[in-house]
């Protein structure tokens, strides 16, 4: 039956990569591999924060465990139904489950946006107001943030997927990528398609752009006065923590930024689905590596957990 709003289609159909058997299989092993260790990248990053009185109490960490449940969030709300869909093709996915993902998977990124900024502001905190660091960032006002990072990240795209959701579909129900992606989704949708495109698009850039220059402005602020300091030890040690933070900024800033700013972008569907793969299942898998692989702090952590759990083994075995 015909909904209110004109709307026939009860489920969408995502064609997925759209190779022969023998390379779903590849992306099968590949993308479960893949998976499985984000998953424990992340949940490491998670109990090392909790268990370890230290960090548990550094903003920077607050921030970062809970960057990690995000990323957690983020890699689940996509590829599992991919790897599902691979395993069974096509994948069929109904009207509402297909919108349920389009607005968990946009308000997480959105939520990645704010924590990116966030980020910058604690290492402009640290960095340029170091003497009232502490006060401004105490545990309590990092919890806050976190909290106003996760509101903010989920209020974003209410409206426009709401907008989205009331259009009507009556014809095709065919959807070329491998999630409820907006641009598919719109391409089907049946006109008078209204103000819901535009709106989309206006929260879309202007959500990333007001992160951007945020993010920008504050990590020039912090280069410039690092560059003013005649510490070289510290110097060397805020530079190496930033490069790695620029880096997580410039994976997720720019395929973001190509998949939804650069004209023409959602036309190619191969260089779409690149893309898209590329920000929803690789960068959570690259980003607990970049943000730890070169942390003192997080090693020494590891290795305090990691002795831990040895004495506690011993004594089992021992008893």
């Amino acid at each position: 039956m015909e909904r209110a709003n004109g709307t026939t289609v009860e489920e969408f159909i995502l064609l997925g990569f759209g190779v022969e058997r023998q390379k779903r299989f590849l992306f099968l092993i590949f993308f479960t591999i893949l998976y499985i260790i984000t998953l424990a990248e992340n949940i490491t990053i998670i109990t090392l924060v909790f268990l370890d009185a230290h960090l548990a109490h550094l903003p920077m960490y607050i921030l970062l465990s809970n960057f990690s449940w995000l990323e957690l969030c983020y890699v689940s709300t996509t590829v599992p139904r991919m790897l599902c869909d691979l395993v069974s093709p096509p994948g069929l996915i109904s009207f509402h489950a297909c919108f349920l993902q389009f607005y968990i998977l946009f308000s997480l990124g959105n939520t990645e946006f704010f924590f990116l900024s966030a980020m910058a502001l604690d290492r402009y905190l640290a960095i340029c107001h170091p003497l009232h660091y502490p006060q401004i960032m105490s545990p309590n006002s990092c919890y806050s943030l976190v909290a106003i990072c996760w509101v903010l990240g989920f209020l974003g795209y209410v409206v426009p997927v709401i907008l989205t959701s009331q259009l009507s579909f009556c014809g095709p129900n065919v959807i070329d990528h491998f999630l409820c992606d907006p641009g598919p989704i719109l391409s089907l949708a049946c006109p008078p398609l209204g103000n819901a495109p535009l709106i989309f698009q206006v929260s879309m850039e202007s959500l990333f752009l007001g992160n951007v220059f945020f993010v920008v402005l504050s990590y020039s602020i912090v280069i410039f006065t690092m560059m003013k300091s005649s510490n070289q030890g510290s110097r060397q040690k805020a530079f190496s923590t930033i490069s790695m933070h620029l880096l997580v900024v410039t994976l997720f800033y720019g395929t973001v930024g190509a998949m939804y700013l650069i004209p023409g972008g959602e036309s190619q569907s191969v260089i779409t689905k690149a893309v898209t793969l590329f920000y929803t299942a690789v960068t959570p898998f690259l980003n607990p590596l970049i943000y730890c692989l070169r942390n003192d702090q997080v090693k020494k952590a590891l290795g305090r957990l990691l002795r831990r759990m040895l004495r506690l083994l011993m004594t089992k075995v021992t008893v």
